[in-house]
């Protein structure tokens, strides 16, 4: 077999693997190093080769930035601000029809600016939201599709896991990355209010739902407390970013002590609750390192292959354009999006596309934002779509099955759809803040 062809193999055997159960870095580092000792019949270079990948991944500074924002996440989680932020929302939105699921999209719009975990978002809400909408009369199906749509905020809306495992796939900035996912995040959250004022105006059965009548508004003193947390949480972080005053990992240690004496001063940490959320940082940040490494591996496989330089030949032959090479892109994470998850997806398919976007002056930072929007909505649609899920586990109520949690969430992939293809076509809406 020629390089090309074994190139060609692993990655269907990649998906293949991991499809069927085996941890991904697994199924990337191991078909990787026996791919690279078969083209090149060298157990030796395979070997190095490998311990190249796991040194340039350890010794990535910019890595910092994944067990200080984890660690501040699982602090905002443990300090009750989403909780919060939801009351304040929920205040200003119950009077609409359909407003208790803006609150909720809203709620996660700035749960996800100080945790970036659609995971996160997806167990906060549905314990808080999901019982409130039931008990004034939502559409089940409306209630958890709203909680599973507005979660992949979390993805999206800086400080995001996958925008940090993007960075380093395609050796970007991840203050850039940080700052790029602002407006695309906020123009989701917005669709998503908009599309849910949509369906109550000609889509009520849906929606359903009554009037929260009896509710007292929230003081302007209630909404500070409630709010100005998590909105200094933000200022420190973004800002800090923005202003160039700290670098990503800067901020995300500001972040995570401010964070830290937010849940010490408001009684919601223990000393037991600071040693699970540090073991629970060490494994989280534990599993990205070793996902990072497979994908620096792989990536040089895909190299010794030739295999991007084969796909990038084959779509100039045939005079493809930017329009194809895009359609084609967003049609493959859409296909992967229903087996595998958002990390497999980057780190897969990203390094075959890359030599095809740069050579074209765009913009990889834009790149990265479409990757992950449009792997996002691998969220959302069945059989793997891991939000769902997680809200079908949190809430355990046999009244809800996974059927009605996917078709509830089905209508906000179609919104993430709309706004992917805004995003393509208007690359100046990712770029805005960085210009």
């Amino acid at each position: 077999m020629s390089p090309v062809e074994i190139g060609t193999v692993s990655v269907l055997a990649i998906v293949a693997l991991i499809y069927l159960g085996v941890y991904i870095p697994i199924a990337l580092t191991v078909v990787s190093f026996v791919s690279i000792w078969l083209m090149r019949d060298n157990f030796d270079l395979a070997m190095n080769l490998l311990k190249i990948a796991v040194g340039d991944s350890v010794m990535e500074y910019t890595f910092a930035t994944v067990p200080l924002f984890t660690f501040m996440g699982l602090i905002v989680s443990k300090a009750g601000l989403g909780n919060d932020i939801y009351e304040v929302m929920s205040s200003g939105f119950r009077r609409v029809k359909g407003g208790i699921g803006m609150a909720t999209v809203g709620a996660n719009a700035v749960f996800a600016a100080v945790t970036g975990s659609s995971i996160a978002s997806a167990s906060v809400f549905a314990k808080v939201s999901v019982p409130q909408m039931l008990h004034y009369g939502y559409n089940p199906r409306f209630a958890v599709g709203v909680v599973a749509g507005s979660s992949v905020l979390g993805m999206i809306i800086p400080p995001s896991a996958m925008l940090i495992i993007y960075s380093f796939v395609a050796e970007q900035s991840v203050g850039e990355m940080f700052l790029a996912g602002v407006v695309p995040g906020l123009m989701l959250a917005v669709a998503y209010v908009a599309s849910i004022w949509t369906m109550g105006k000609f889509w009520p059965s849906f929606v359903g739902g009554r009037p929260a009548d009896g509710y007292e508004w929230l003081s302007w003193s209630e909404i500070a407390s409630k709010t100005l947390p998590t909105l200094s949480l933000i200022f420190i972080v973004l800002g800090g970013i923005y202003t160039g005053w700290m670098t990503p990992v800067e901020a995300g240690a500001a972040g995570s002590l401010a964070g830290l004496l937010i849940a010490m001063l408001r009684g919601r940490m223990s000393l037991k609750g600071f040693w699970e959320a540090l073991i629970e940082t060490g494994h989280i940040s534990a599993a990205i390192l070793f996902l990072i490494t497979a994908a620096s591996i792989y990536s040089r496989m895909l190299g010794l292959a030739g295999l991007p330089n084969e796909l990038s030949d084959m779509l100039v032959g045939n005079d493809y354009g930017f329009v194809t090479i895009m359609v084609v892109y967003i049609l493959l994470m859409l296909v992967l999006g229903t087996l595998l998850d958002t990390a497999s997806i980057i780190l897969i398919v990203v390094p075959l596309f890359l030599p095809l976007i740069e050579p074209m002056g765009l913009s990889l930072v834009w790149f990265g934002i479409i990757t992950v929007v449009g792997a996002e909505i691998g969220l959302l649609t069945p059989p793997l779509g891991i939000s769902c899920f997680v809200i079908k586990a949190t809430l355990n109520d046999s009244r809800i099955s996974l059927k009605d949690v996917f078709m509830g969430a089905l209508p906000f992939a179609a919104v993430m759809l709309i706004v992917l293809i805004l995003l393509i076509r208007f690359p100046a809406l990712s770029l805005a803040i960085l210009n």
